[in-house]
C-alpha cells in the first residue's frame, strides 16, 4: 500500500537487535583462500584507470534547446569519441530500467547504430555540409530514443537472448549463434546514473552540495566504462575507467576526446543556427515589394 505522495505505508512492526561482534574460528585453508582472493581483487583495483571528468561548458540546457534528449546527445557524443579514439565502432552497452514490469531490474540499449555511425562518419568528413550533419544528428537521436524506449517496455534484445542462454543450458542444446552473439565484447560500456534522488537537498540553493557520483570498471579489457551524471542545466560529470594493462586505452585520452565531441557538437548547432538566420533574413530580403496604387 502507498500514501498519496507515493511512499509505502506502515512502520516496521519490532525494532532490530543491536549489533554483535561475531568472532570467527577460521582455519588455514579458509585463511589463504582470503588471502589469495585478496590479492586477486588488489591485483584488479590497481589495474583500474579511473579519470572523473567534470563537463562545466554546458549542460541539458544547451542540449533541450536543441530539441534533442540529453541522453541521446550524450550518447551521440560518446560514439564519436570513441570512434576517434580507438578509430572504429564497437558494440555499446547502455543500461535502461524496466521497471513498469514486476520485479523488473534493466535491459540493453545499443547505442551503436547504422544512424549514429552514419553521423559519426560525417562528423569526421570535411566535405559534409553542417545542415547535412545535423539531419544525421537529429536521426540518430531519434533511433537512439525509439531504442530506449523499446527497452523499457520489454522490448529490448539482450535480456531475450540471454533467456534463451540459459534454456539452451538447461536442455543442454549447444547454440553456435548465442555462443557467438553472447561472446561479443562490450567496448564502450555506458550507463546515466539519476541525479537528486531525494527532494530532501535543494541543489539549486546549495550547488556546492552537488555529488559527482560514481562508476564501474570496464567490461571488455581493452575497453572502457562510461558512468554520467546529467547534474543540471549547465554540468554533466563522467567517470571513465580502463585497464592499465591495455596497450589501447587510456581514459584520460579519452576523457579528451569526450570533451572535444561535446565541444563540437555544440559548435555545430550555433553554426546550424545562425546559417538558418541567414537563409531566413535572405528570404525576407528577396521578398518583392508590393505598392498599391494611389488613387
Amino acid at each position: 500500500k502507498y500514501s498519496e505522495d507515493g511512499h509505502t505505508k506502515g512502520t516496521p512492526e519490532f525494532t532490530p537487535p543491536a549489533p554483535i561482534k561475531l568472532q570467527w574460528d577460521l582455519p588455514p585453508t579458509c585463511l589463504t583462500a582470503i588471502e589469495n582472493s585478496y590479492q586477486v581483487a588488489l591485483n584488479l583495483l590497481n589495474d583500474v584507470d579511473l579519470r572523473a571528468y567534470m563537463h562545466t561548458a554546458y549542460g541539458k540546457g544547451f542540449m533541450k534547446e536543441c530539441r534533442i534528449s540529453p541522453d541521446a546527445y550524450i550518447q551521440m557524443a560518446l560514439q564519436l569519441a570513441y570512434y576517434r579514439d580507438a578509430g572504429r565502432f564497437s558494440l555499446t552497452y547502455e543500461a535502461s530500467m524496466t521497471r513498469l514490469f514486476r520485479e523488473g531490474r534493466t535491459e540493453t540499449v545499443r547505442p551503436c547504430t547504422i544512424e549514429s555511425s552514419a553521423w559519426v562518419l560525417a562528423m569526421v568528413e570535411n566535405k559534409i555540409s553542417v545542415e547535412e550533419r545535423v539531419r544525421l544528428l537529429q536521426k540518430a537521436a531519434n533511433m537512439h530514443q525509439i531504442g530506449y524506449q523499446d527497452a523499457m517496455c520489454g522490448k529490448g534484445i539482450d535480456r531475450h537472448l540471454f533467456c534463451l542462454y540459459v534454456v539452451s543450458k538447461y536442455l543442454e542444446v549447444d547454440s553456435p549463434f548465442l555462443k557467438e552473439v553472447l561472446s561479443e565484447p562490450w567496448r564502450l560500456s555506458t550507463s546515466q546514473t539519476p541525479h537528486g534522488q531525494t527532494p530532501k537537498l535543494d541543489l539549486k540553493r546549495f550547488p556546492r552540495c552537488i555529488s559527482a557520483g560514481g562508476g564501474f570498471g570496464p567490461v571488455a579489457d581493452d575497453g572502457y566504462g562510461v558512468s554520467y551524471i546529467v547534474a543540471g542545466e549547465d554540468l554533466i560529470f563522467f567517470h571513465i575507467t580502463s585497464k592499465r594493462s591495455s596497450p589501447e586505452t587510456d581514459s584520460s585520452r579519452f576523457a579528451r576526446h569526450i570533451e572535444k565531441a561535446l565541444a563540437d557538437v555544440k559548435e555545430l548547432f550555433l553554426e546550424y543556427r545562425k546559417q538558418q538566420q541567414l537563409k531566413k533574413q535572405h528570404m525576407n530580403n528577396s521578398k518583392p515589394i508590393i505598392l498599391s496604387a494611389s488613387r
